[in-house]
């Protein structure tokens, strides 16, 4: 039991949240990590578990992907999904890589037709939402991990809060609070202001493609913060935020397994966004992205995938 002095997790923070946290945490703590894993576990319906370690044994560790999504759901409403990631974890080349795709992208929900690509989690959930994007780039979907948007406050105020380097500036139309300056430069934001940082994409002219840059950004310093933190309390104001708005189809062996044979992926971190060209077809926008496109970044995932043979 010696191991588990020191505890590494990953939870699916997300916003997506989500990587590989983690920390030196006292044995007294697994109980509470083990709780807030089960409440968050939701196995897939449509396939049987399998678990990570039966897929990557010891000895022949694979890589692995995950869909990270971020649903803005509110009171009433089923949600749909604002951020859509593939992040793949190469045990081989010690690498996170994190492929951003656009919510107003163009695609074909299966037995939906066409549509904007968040719209796969409104018609059928997680789920659809999967099949979509594997449709989509041809590429194998593991697991996946859903953060509640709203839940990003309570996230962002259990580690204290965090820093960003905000590359624009702009006074926020009411995200947050209406005439808020988020000046260019270094930010310390609450959960609150983090919301609302993530959220503006009108008064950015890179459009989704800057919000997406935001959320890439608050997510990387949330990760980056609770990993400082050794505290028992905001460890477990961490965990409360987690269970009431994250779940995925990884349990608490496949997060320790992770947690203990993956965690040098987080030293090297790339990301990429899909590129495509803002249309307008029958009155609603869309993000076209062309074939070579779809290519360049089908073998861009698999590259990772197909790594270590």
């Amino acid at each position: 039991m010696g191991k588990l002095k020191k505890l590494w997790i990953t939870l699916g923070i997300i916003v997506g949240v989500v990587v590989i946290g983690g920390g030196g945490y006292v044995y007294h703590l697994y109980s509470s990590v083990k709780d807030t894993a089960s409440k968050i576990y939701e196995p897939d319906k449509n396939e049987k578990h399998v678990s990570v370690a039966s897929k990557s044994p010891k000895g022949n560790l694979k890589p692995l992907s995950i869909l990270l999504m971020g649903v803005d759901q509110r009171p009433g409403d089923v949600g749909r999904s604002d951020t859509l990631m593939v992040m793949t974890l190469n045990p081989q080349t010690k690498e996170t890589q994190m492929v951003s795709i656009p919510r107003d992208t163009r695609v074909a929900i299966p037995g939906k037709g066409i549509h904007k690509i968040n719209a796969a989690y409104a018609y059928g959930g997680t789920s659809l939402a999967k099949d979509t994007v594997n449709q989509f780039l041809d590429v194998p979907v593991d697991y996946y991990i859903r953060i509640n948007m709203e839940g990003l406050v309570s996230l962002v105020d259990a580690v204290g809060g965090v820093d960003v380097n905000n590359d624009i500036s702009w006074h926020d139309e009411g995200y947050y609070k209406k005439g808020f300056d988020y000046h260019k430069g270094m930010l310390h934001m609450n959960g609150a202001e983090a919301l609302g940082f993530v959220r503006m994409r009108h008064l950015d002219p890179r459009g989704d493609f800057g919000r997406n840059k935001r959320q890439r950004d608050v997510i990387k310093a949330v990760v980056d913060k609770a990993m400082t933190l050794g505290g028992v309390s905001k460890f477990n104001d961490i965990l409360g935020s987690v269970q009431g708005n994250v779940r995925t189809n990884l349990d608490f062996n496949d997060m320790t397994y992770i947690a203990e044979n993956y965690k040098d992926c987080r030293t090297n971190m790339n990301t990429y966004e899909m590129k495509g060209q803002g249309t307008t077809i029958g009155g609603v926008y869309y993000l076209v992205v062309n074939n070579q496109e779809k290519q360049r970044v089908h073998q861009m995932i698999m590259g990772q995938l197909k790594a270590n043979g």
